[in-house]
């Protein structure tokens, strides 16, 4: 292929449209241009990364599939977001996909950008066999702590399937009021699929409730933070007092004196 004759907005435009072949890496190599040799490590990175993207893809179905192999069916992985923040609930989901469903790409949620997290959420709510979700508000946190709150949000997650899991896998949890075999793994939102999607859509889903939150309180910017201890959240919650959403036993960490709800 002879692209002497083309601009570099034009191979670029090629390359963006087309699989490139053999006969156009290799023109692209003879060129001397510096534009195509940016374009050619472009390229090439970009070829490293996806394979990088399939390999930790396949290495997160390594406890599904060993799980499959025994039997089980229905696998739900199940994590939370939100045990952190100073305002807001605790979220948990419970995700069951498909058996040898892989979404390449999937990983803990934390890795990942929103638009990444928005686009694999939607990806999962339409390829699950199931998703649940359980939500504990703040009330619930200040009266029974945030790990007990944690461990209520997921149960009820896992009930709310509308295909029960016949095995669990959790991020460094366990329910012992749930009757399923678990595997609980430390850092399980970057090993098992199933848990990072559960990480995903957990997160997906608080996100949207403390933006909800942040029209009605919008003094505190909880569109920008999401409740997390922020300087900005803090300067704010000086200024303004305590919203009817914050976690009172969470900020008696941070104030010596008591803090009355705003308005």
């Amino acid at each position: 292929m002879n692209i002497q004759h083309k601009t570099i907005s034009e191979v670029k435009e090629i390359i963006q449209r087309e699989n490139i072949s053999d006969s156009l890496l290799a023109a692209m190599k003879d060129d001397s241009r510096i534009g195509i040799q940016k374009l050619l490590e472009r390229y090439y990175r970009e070829q490293e990364d996806k394979i990088k993207i399939q390999e930790k893809s396949q290495y997160m179905l390594v406890y599904e599939r060993k799980l499959w192999s025994k039997a089980y069916s229905f696998l739900g992985g199940i994590d939370e977001a939100g045990r952190g923040p100073l305002a807001g609930p605790v979220v948990s989901a419970c995700v069951v996909l498909p058996k040898e469903l892989l979404i390449e790409g999937v990983d803990d949620s934390k890795k990942l950008s929103p638009a990444k997290r928005e686009y694999f959420f939607d990806t999962i709510m339409e390829k699950a066999l199931a998703v649940g979700f359980g939500i504990i508000d703040h009330n619930r946190i200040d009266k029974v702590n945030i790990y007990q709150a944690t461990i209520e949000s997921m149960e009820q997650a896992v009930k709310a399937c509308s295909q029960a899991p016949d095995y669990l896998l959790l991020d460094a949890m366990r329910l012992n009021n749930i009757k399923i075999p678990q595997l609980s793994l430390i850092g399980g939102d970057g090993k098992s699929q199933s848990i990072a999607a559960a990480s995903i859509t957990a997160k997906v889903t608080r996100d949207r409730i403390m933006e909800g939150f942040a029209k009605i309180y919008p003094e505190y910017g909880f569109e920008k933070h999401k409740g997390y201890g922020t300087e900005e959240h803090v300067e704010a919650i000086r200024k303004h007092g305590l919203s009817p959403v914050h976690r009172q036993s969470f900020l008696k960490k941070f104030y010596k004196e008591d803090i009355s709800h705003a308005g």
